[in-house]
């Protein structure tokens, strides 16, 4: 009865709006308050403060400053094998597998599509179709960044308006098309494994979802879909391991592969991933 209460209630809760006011209060310096808001966060969720540049409550003048906290450096190491691809984020394996033709898997009983994923282009689908995919969830004790699993250059970005239903594991399961229904921010890369598709989805309370190359695409949030194509001479290419943006308060990225380009061999539900490792293998052609 609590989980579907709990489900339920995101329906008619007006979630975009406290999201904005959570997340003028995340941009406060607000001194004495902002410090004890962090102590508790960070009790609540057993955050791990060892790891991070600044690891002192008093080191944040605002909560985002906290929750964007860089790490350390060294604390993440990046995988220098030139056959594999790392982990963009810390976080939690959803799910991944197989694009069985415009269909990803959202949770046990529910789909959704690779063209409402991408905010409705079927150009940008084409590519992915038979592809792989995967769903990384992340926690709000985890690190905030989102970092390039495989070098690439930047070809198309895509802000899609949406929902702000919670990520976490219990509303995947209950919410249909969550993640093609939520506000987010689609990535288009090319790589050494063809095109690469890196979308930040938006959840509750997620005050702000940023680039490195954009700075804030949202807020404020739009009511149409907005398309911006990058193309040689704006240069926009990220290094393996190269952060590429962030998110104010926690949520999920999507990341989506072409068809025979990368294999998941050691990739499992539920498992727990960092930064810089090993997240997926280069498959080489074979010669015919």
């Amino acid at each position: 009865m609590l989980d579907w209460l709990k489900v339920n209630l995101q329906y008619v809760l007006p979630k975009h709006l406290i999201s904005r006011l959570v997340g003028k209060l995340a941009a406060a310096e607000a001194g004495a308050l902002t410090t004890w808001l962090i102590k508790v966060f960070i009790k609540q969720f057993k955050v791990n403060m060892d790891e991070a540049m600044y690891s002192q409550p008093e080191d944040y003048r605002t909560f985002n400053a906290f929750f964007t906290r860089p790490l350390k450096p060294g604390v993440r190491p990046i995988d220098d094998n030139d056959d594999t691809l790392c982990h963009a984020v810390d976080g939690t394996v959803s799910q991944f597998g197989d694009i069985v033709g415009e269909d990803l898997i959202q949770a046990k009983g529910h789909k959704f599509t690779l063209s409402a994923l991408l905010g409705g282009n079927p150009d940008l689908a084409k590519s992915f179709k038979g592809g792989k995919f995967a769903t990384i969830y992340l926690s709000p004790k985890d690190y905030h960044r989102i970092h390039m699993p495989i070098e690439g250059k930047l070809t198309d970005m895509v802000y899609v308006p949406g929902e702000l239903f919670s990520v976490n594991p219990l509303t995947a399961e209950n919410v249909p098309g969550l993640f093609a229904r939520n506000e987010r921010v689609v990535t288009i890369y090319d790589t050494p494994v063809g095109k690469m598709a890196i979308v930040l989805v938006g959840a509750t309370i997620v005050a702000s979802i940023d680039t490195v190359w954009a700075g804030t695409i949202t807020p404020p949030a739009g009511k149409h879909v907005t398309h911006w194509r990058y193309d040689e001479d704006e240069g926009v290419s990220l290094a393996k391991g190269e952060e590429l943006g962030q998110f104010k308060l926690g949520s999920t990225i999507v990341v989506c592969f072409e068809s025979d380009k990368v294999d998941f061999a050691n990739l499992a539900l539920e498992q727990v991933t960092r930064l810089g490792q090993p997240f997926a293998h280069k498959i080489t052609p074979t010669a015919d």
